[in-house]
């Protein structure tokens, strides 16, 4: 999994083999929230949402969120 802000820097894409999805940056805390929400609220999903999370938090660390 790799998250990468876009060059306008206005967005931020998730992208996992072939799916990638693209979301305004504001909306960057929220989706990593989301993301460490599911295995939570999934526990037999196991450790599918860990790629996730660890790139969600890398770009909120170069961003100085977290």
């Amino acid at each position: 999994m790799k998250a990468t802000v876009t060059e306008d820097g206005r967005h931020f894409t998730l992208q996992r083999g072939a799916w990638s999805n693209t979301y305004p940056i504001e909306d960057l805390a929220k989706w990593l929230a989301f993301y460490r929400q599911q295995p939570l609220d999934f526990p037999k999903s196991g450790t599918n949402y860990t790629a996730s999370i660890a790139a969600l938090e890398s770009l909120c660390r170069a961003r100085g969120l977290i």
